[in-house]
């Protein structure tokens, strides 16, 4: 296995234990910290989160690991946000109020409004596993999906989902109810998934390793 070092961001806000077993589970010895100077200088870097935007985003702010984020971005090396670390991503979420995202994508971060099957209003939080698939045939092409099998599902938790003002962002969908959410968004080297992959077995697992090999 490539041993190029993981750092998983600890801002107190997060499921950073899951995401810590998963990776030694995969025989990563993945670093969890706080410290600006690791963040910055790590080789590839996951930023967990669970909970409300923007007392996620207030907290990366108030810790100054914004910018460390930022610095590591700009680098080019392979970036992972899970779950509200990828809303973070975004310019804005609209849960509880409007609050700044990291803005590394342009668009919001907004409740799910679908309806069931039975076209009645949709209840959040959506909680369970769920597939995902390619918005556009080889999207996923050197990208963390092209190691995993279509037919494994990922474990979803969430009220809000991301809206990229870009469609050619969008790298995974999900079919929720009568529509669809986006469940993963990608530019260069960052990339954001909407799901626990440390909470979504084997699939989740592969998914990992294959981000921490690439």
């Amino acid at each position: 296995m490539n041993t190029k070092r993981c750092v998983v961001v600890d801002y107190k806000i997060g499921n950073v234990f899951s995401v810590m077993q998963a990776l030694k589970h995969i025989g990563v010895n993945a670093e969890l910290t706080g410290d600006l100077d690791l963040i910055c200088n790590a080789e590839r870097l996951i930023l967990p989160g669970v909970g409300a935007f923007g007392r996620a985003a207030d907290q990366l702010r108030a810790l100054g690991i914004d910018e460390a984020i930022s610095d590591f971005i700009t680098s080019d090396r392979p970036f992972l946000g899970i779950c509200v670390g990828m809303q973070l991503l975004m310019e804005k979420g609209l849960e509880f109020g409007e609050h700044k995202g990291l803005g590394y994508f342009n668009g919001t971060v907004e409740k799910i409004d679908l309806q069931n099957n039975n076209c009645q209003s949709l209840q959040v939080p959506v909680i369970g596993w769920n597939k995902v698939f390619e918005p556009v045939e080889s999207r996923w092409e050197g990208t963390p999906f092209a190691s995993v099998d279509s037919d494994n599902a990922f474990y979803f938790v969430h009220s809000f989902s991301v809206r990229p003002e870009n469609e050619n962002e969008i790298c995974a969908l999900a079919r929720v109810g009568n529509g669809e959410v986006v469940s993963a968004i990608k530019r260069d080297n960052i990339l954001g998934v909407q799901f626990h992959p440390e909470r979504s077995s084997v699939g989740g697992l592969n998914f990992l390793k294959h981000f921490v090999e690439q």
